[in-house]
C-alpha cells in the first residue's frame, strides 16, 4: 500500500468517526414504552395480575359476618383443626375448601384469640345455623389474633334465648347460668377483614 492510499484511508476513516460523533443519540423512548414504563399501576391491573379476571375475592374466600362490641365484622375461613369443622365451613360457605391443618390443634395459647358459636337459640347465619359467632378483639386490639379457639355455647334449658352482642352479654348470661361454654380444642384461622372501626 502506497503512502497516498494509506492517508486516503486514514481520513475517510477519520471522517465516518467525526461523522459519527456529530449525530445526537435520539434517547427518546417510543409512546408505547414510555406509557408502559411511567403509568402507574391501577387497582384493577394489579387485582388481575395473574388472575382470571372473571373471578372475585368472593370466589376464593367468602366474607362471613359475625359480632364485636354490637358491631358487625367480615371475616374468612381459611384453615382448621378439625376434619368435621373443615366439611362444616365447606359446605355452609358453598366454595372453596377449607383446609384441614391438624397441627393448630397445637399452637400455643398466646397465639389464639376467641370465637363464641351457638350451638342452638335464634335461628341465624351461625354455622350450626343459631346467632353469628361472637369474637373477643379484632385488629388493632393487643390480642388480637387471626387464629381462634372454637368456644361453644350452647342455651340452658332455663333460659329464653335472644342474640348477644358483646363478650360482655355472653360472659353475663353465663354468669346467670343461662349459657354453657366448652371448649373442645378445635382451632380455626379466621382473619377479620372488616370491623367497627375500621378494615384491611
Amino acid at each position: 500500500m502506497n503512502k497516498k492510499t494509506y492517508i486516503a484511508l486514514l481520513a475517510f476513516g477519520a471522517a465516518i468517526i467525526l461523522g459519527a460523533c456529530s449525530i445526537t443519540p435520539d434517547a427518546s423512548p417510543t409512546t408505547e414504552i414510555e406509557s408502559e414504563t411511567t403509568s402507574e399501576p391501577t387497582e384493577s391491573s394489579m387485582a388481575n395480575m395473574g388472575t382470571d379476571s372473571s373471578m372475585s375475592s368472593q370466589d376464593f374466600a367468602p366474607l362471613v359476618g359475625g359480632i364485636y362490641e354490637d358491631g358487625e365484622v367480615l371475616f374468612i375461613h381459611t384453615e382448621t383443626s378439625d376434619p368435621d369443622v373443615a366439611t362444616l365451613l365447606t359446605e355452609m360457605m358453598a366454595g372453596p375448601v377449607v383446609v384441614l391443618v391438624p397441627e393448630l390443634a397445637n399452637a400455643p395459647s398466646e397465639l389464639l384469640a376467641k370465637v363464641y358459636v351457638f350451638t342452638n337459640g335464634l335461628e341465624g347465619h351461625g354455622p350450626f345455623g343459631f346467632q353469628q359467632d361472637i369474637f373477643d378483639s379484632v385488629p388493632g386490639d393487643e390480642e388480637y389474633r387471626p387464629l381462634r379457639a372454637i368456644n361453644l355455647v350452647e342455651w340452658n334449658s332455663i333460659a329464653t334465648p335472644r342474640e348477644l352482642r358483646s363478650l360482655a352479654e355472653l360472659l353475663a348470661a353465663e354468669a346467670d347460668g343461662e349459657v354453657t361454654i366448652t371448649q373442645p380444642g378445635i382451632v380455626v384461622n379466621m382473619p377479620i377483614l372488616s370491623w367497627p372501626d375500621g378494615h384491611r
